[in-house]
């Protein structure tokens, strides 16, 4: 049952030495993995810590040619949208919770990925379907219509990804839901948590345009919308692999000296998967308002993924 017969969880037994360090490390308790999102080509996955914290999860489960994947996540998560899934298929996760590189606790699920038809009812028209309020129980029911989307804006531009980012100036929503149409004329859902205001769409075509719409959910009802079109960038982003450093001008020092000093530090490898990498890096100095991250996948095609300027971390999948 266990998607890497050889990765069978191998949770730590707590050591006698110092009992009230382990015995934190033995309360870190993770809740049920639950499904909160099925698409036919993606799975929204989420749980919870009951008791303790930590410093990190895994993520694992088999595709479709029978091949072990890991995906590392963050230890502040509660939820992961895992993609590139095939529809109407069986899928096995398995949720590890790790402190430091130790395996405390372990909880699995099924999931069955929905049927293609199903993804191309969204966008059968341009047109969002927004749900009506429904008049039984007005008090109940105005709540859910206060909640309203800002501008859906481009924040970041690759010929194979696009950053956009949002905002929610009135209430709240339980989710998003982004909804475009691939290179093929394929319609493509990719579910968000409710508490982001940005989402990386990624394994797009360059110099082809895309139109993205963005829908609020409160429950499962489509409560608000936005749309934005996007041309991808050339293939051409990476000329050569020297970075082009910006020489400093001499006619305004002043203005000048801020940006000369945001320092990078070093770029290291946190982890380390068959199909990913999770890269990490220090501002000893300064600050960035973005960053950009760039590399050539296994084709020798070039790829760059925008990153937020606050973030300290980025998994390459």
């Amino acid at each position: 049952e266990e998607p890497l017969p050889s990765e069978k969880p191998h949770l730590e037994k707590p050591q006698t030495e110092s009992t009230a360090t382990e015995a934190l490390l033995a309360r870190a308790v993770l809740g049920e993995l639950k499904v909160s999102s099925v698409n036919p080509d993606s799975v929204q996955l989420q749980w919870r810590v009951p008791e303790g914290s930590f410093d990190s999860f895994t993520l694992q489960y088999r595709d479709d040619q029978g091949k072990p994947q890991a995906l590392p996540i963050d230890g502040g998560s509660r939820s992961v949208t895992v993609p590139g899934l095939s529809p109407s298929r069986r899928y096995r996760f398995h949720l590890y919770g790790l402190r430091g590189r130790k395996r405390i606790d372990h909880v699995s699920t099924e999931v069955m990925t929905g049927k293609k038809e199903a993804s191309e009812e969204p966008l059968s028209s341009e047109e969002p379907q927004l749900e009506k309020p429904k008049t039984v129980s007005p008090a109940s029911e105005a709540l859910p219509a206060r909640a309203a989307l800002g501008d859906l804006k481009v924040s970041g531009v690759t010929p194979s990804s696009v950053q956009l980012q949002w905002s929610v100036p009135e209430g709240s929503f339980d989710s998003f839901t982004l909804q475009y149409r691939d290179a093929q004329g394929q319609p493509q859902a990719l579910p968000i948590d409710g508490g982001s205001r940005s989402v990386t769409v990624p394994g797009l075509s360059p110099s082809h345009r895309y139109r993205f719409h963005l829908y609020g959910l409160q429950g499962r009802k489509k409560t608000d919308h936005v749309s934005t079109e996007v041309m991808t960038a050339s293939e051409e982003l990476l000329p050569s692999e020297e970075p082009q450093q910006e020489k400093p001008k001499t006619e305004s020092p002043a203005s000048e000296t801020l940006p000369i000093r945001a320092v990078l530090g070093e770029l290291k490898v946190s982890s380390v998967n068959p199909s990913s990498v999770q890269l990490q890096w220090s501002i000893p100095e300064g600050s960035f308002d973005s960053f950009m991250l760039q590399y050539r996948d296994a084709q020798g095609q070039p790829q760059a993924l925008p990153i937020d300027g606050g973030s300290r971390s980025v998994m390459v999948p």
